[in-house]
């Protein structure tokens, strides 16, 4: 089963009517040297206008379903705009997200209200996506908010939980952390394992757990345990307990960050696992080989967001081994951009350029120069990452970076906005880039 986060090839038809303008073919990228304070500033500045004019407008203007609630998300950059057939868990709750922090970020203007926006979200989940017969959520609506799919997965539970804490520091709403800190107790009452360390992931509407290999799981292995979703539960839990300071989400936090620096993202990273059986025996099917260089790197700075909210030592040697490794065995020194997959300390085996990789070493590399200045390395990845979205992942009539691109920077995926596709990745990046570098960023809200 495709990971969710894979991507299709296109019809060869469809490569070659991309506008080369849009997305340039293979050119190596200029000698880069280390970037000086000034010019990661320069650098800052220009993405803090690109959000202001061109990112964050792009996504209140096409995404909102004013009529029907909720989000729309259905462009590419060769086909233009469709129609979807469903509204997915994931997908809405990551725009809620998005446009909470776009809001609280200060980045709201009398034309496009983010806040406004988060609010229509919120209000969609609460009332077309919400189960209150079960608790939890369904995983997808039709679009006119009829019941698509009602199976539960703690993947999606864990961004409604994450969309609903930032919508709460945006908006000041308690009503909307009470409705996080309700959802934590019944997806700790459904999901987690009692027997083991850990949570399961995958569930019938009435919490009924999936059998092993079930093709309805959708996200990760029926019946595993997996560094995806414990990745974003951990993340989920981090800000509901930096906002509450409830002590069992502190005990649930402390223990999803121990599963994944101890099993999913150990010091050593070239040992990163994708799935366990619930015993935490290892897991042999065949999509579990390997590593993910976006994991990995997302991983390391979601790691010490999760150790500075519980106010514990920083894993400083654990992170940059996981960056480290990510630069030398994923990233394209001679192109830059960082590669999808990769085994052990051998080279990448799947060199996709996926949008969301790129955005998530933006943000690791941001953290790590935030604790190692000078690091020449660190500065020079970062800019040629940034050289090669721009040049060969940005569509230039939206200035959204496409769904995927291949090793050399030719079409591949050229969606813009999709179920899997949202703002989260890289507004997130972006944003925590211009807070580090930009010192004329938006005034946030209090």
């Amino acid at each position: 089963m495709p990971h969710p986060r894979s991507v299709a090839r296109i019809p060869q038809a469809l490569i070659l009517a991309l506008a080369l303008s849009s997305l340039p073919g293979a050119a190596a990228l200029p000698a880069v040297q280390v970037p000086t304070d000034a010019a990661l500033h320069a650098e800052a500045v220009a993405w803090r206008k690109n959000l202001s004019e061109r990112i964050l407008p792009y996504w209140y203007d096409t995404a909102i379903d004013w009529k029907r609630g909720g989000y729309v998300l259905a462009d590419d950059a060769v086909r233009g705009r469709g129609t979807p057939d469903e509204k997915q868990i994931v997908t809405q709750a990551r725009m809620v997200w998005t446009f909470s922090l776009a809001h609280r970020k200060g980045y709201s203007t009398a034309q496009r209200d983010y806040l406004k926006a988060a609010r229509h979200g919120v209000e969609f989940l609460q009332s077309a996506m919400k189960d209150r017969e079960h608790g939890g959520h369904f995983w997808s609506v039709a679009p006119d908010g009829a019941l698509r799919d009602g199976r539960k997965r703690l993947y999606g539970e864990s961004f409604v939980v994450y969309a609903l804490v930032e919508y709460h520091r945006a908006s000041g709403d308690a009503a909307a952390l009470r409705e996080a800190l309700d959802l934590y107790h019944v997806l700790q009452k459904r999901t987690h394992d009692t027997a083991h360390p850990g949570w399961m992931e995958h569930f019938e509407r009435d919490w009924t757990p999936l059998p092993v290999g079930d093709r309805n799981a959708i996200v990760e292995l029926a019946g595993h345990k997996s560094a995806n979703t414990h990745l974003h539960w951990m993340e989920a839990l981090a800000e509901l307990y930096d906002a509450t300071h409830d002590a069992e989400v502190r005990k649930s936090l402390t223990e999803a960050l121990e599963i994944n620096r101890r099993r999913f993202y150990p010091a050593d990273p070239a040992k990163s696992a994708f799935h366990f059986h619930p015993d935490w025996s290892p897991s042999t099917d065949p999509s579990s080989a390997g590593l993910s260089y976006g994991h990995n790197v997302e991983f390391a700075w979601l790691m010490i967001r999760a150790e500075e909210v519980l106010r514990t030592p920083r894993s400083w040697p654990h992170f940059h081994a996981h960056v480290q490794h990510a630069l030398a065995h994923g990233t394209d020194s001679k192109l830059g951009g960082v590669y999808n997959r990769g085994a052990g300390n051998g080279p990448a085996t799947d060199t996709t350029k996926v949008w969301w990789v790129q955005a998530e070493m933006i943000a690791a590399l941001t953290d790590g120069l935030g604790n190692q200045p000078s690091n020449a390395a660190y500065r020079t990845a970062l800019t040629q990452t940034f050289q090669f979205v721009n040049t060969h992942m940005t569509d230039s009539r939206t200035g959204i970076w496409v769904d995927s691109v291949t090793s050399e920077g030719a079409p591949k995926a050229p969606g813009l906005a999709h179920n899997w596709k949202a703002n989260y990745h890289d507004v997130r990046a972006l944003v925590k880039f211009v807070d580090a570098f930009d010192p004329q960023k938006p005034a946030p809200r209090k």
